[in-house]
């Protein structure tokens, strides 16, 4: 019998509060640091993430941390709970990583402990992932997103080319969640104000609206997975932008949780596709 291949252990990273900021009425920076980040490091992605660990109420975990041990021989509902999120910024002289959370009161569950985090707070997590850089080589750049994809939006504004046109489109509840942003000159920000309009109305018609320079665009779409949807077949079959020019993907989609959309991702992803490859056909 062949002698059956182990899976890599994965680096579970440990991450102490060093400080709290609410950035905008909505958004709350939290910095991690200490020894636990020994092993953490991002590379070249400007949409790096890390996968947040918490346990549920009234469960402990025995140390060291051992998260594969902890799936393999406990029960499901003793497993910590995973949430996405973006790297904002990571030093890696200072070893300092920081992470925006969107806030919307009591509501979920890692936008509730940021705003009650306190320096000393432990948070352990996994990662980071990431695929998409700003490609120096792309005619202009298409930023589009809502407040999920603001932190990396704003990553990506800070390591865009210069000399080369790029429009981010930013969909927030209202002027109070503007950000400042480390934009060069050839960098157009738009802020779009949801107001009480649903999510998602405002970036599409924005998007619609653009005049697009000439040239191709590499375009940064994430956000809301119906909004995402419709800016897909915007892009790919109103404007023919190629696929490899995308990085495209919902964040996260309206009345679902993290688990539950996780849990359907591929199969949407799958339909989205499809549907996507039949109006390009049905077009040419």
């Amino acid at each position: 019998m062949a002698e059956q291949r182990q899976r890599a252990k994965r680096t579970v990273h440990r991450g102490r509060v060093e400080s709290v900021q609410h950035v905008t009425p909505h958004m709350v920076r939290v910095v991690l640091g200490g020894a636990g980040l020994a092993e953490f490091g991002v590379g070249a992605a400007t949409d790096s993430y890390v996968k947040l660990l918490f346990p549920p109420p009234g469960v402990d975990y025995p140390e060291p941390f051992d998260i594969d041990a902890i799936r393999g021989e406990r029960p499901r509902e003793e497993w910590p709970v995973t949430r996405t999120y973006t790297v904002r910024t990571w030093d890696p002289r200072a070893r300092l990583l920081t992470i925006d959370f969107v806030v919307h009161g009591d509501s979920g569950l890692a936008g509730p402990w940021a705003a009650g985090a306190r320096p000393g707070d432990l948070l352990r997590f996994l990662g980071p992932g990431g695929g998409y850089a700003p490609a120096p080589e792309a005619d202009w750049h298409l930023l589009a997103g809502d407040e999920s994809a603001l932190p990396a939006i704003a990553a990506s504004i800070e390591r865009l080319p210069g000399g080369r046109t790029a429009h981010a489109l930013l969909e927030v509840a209202g002027p109070g969640e503007e950000q400042d942003l480390a934009a060069h000159p050839d960098v157009h920000v738009h802020w779009l104000h949801r107001g009480s309009r649903p999510v998602g109305a405002a970036l599409v018609e924005a998007v619609r609206a653009l005049e697009f320079p000439p040239g191709e665009v590499q375009a940064f779409v994430h956000g809301e997975a119906g909004t995402v949807k419709e800016l897909r077949s915007l892009l790919r079959v109103e404007r023919g932008v190629p696929r490899e020019g995308l990085s495209i993907s919902g964040y996260w989609r309206l009345g679902r949780d993290e688990d539950a959309w996780q849990s359907t991702k591929a199969e949407w992803n799958r339909r989205v596709e499809e549907e996507e490859a039949a109006l390009i056909a049905a077009a040419s």
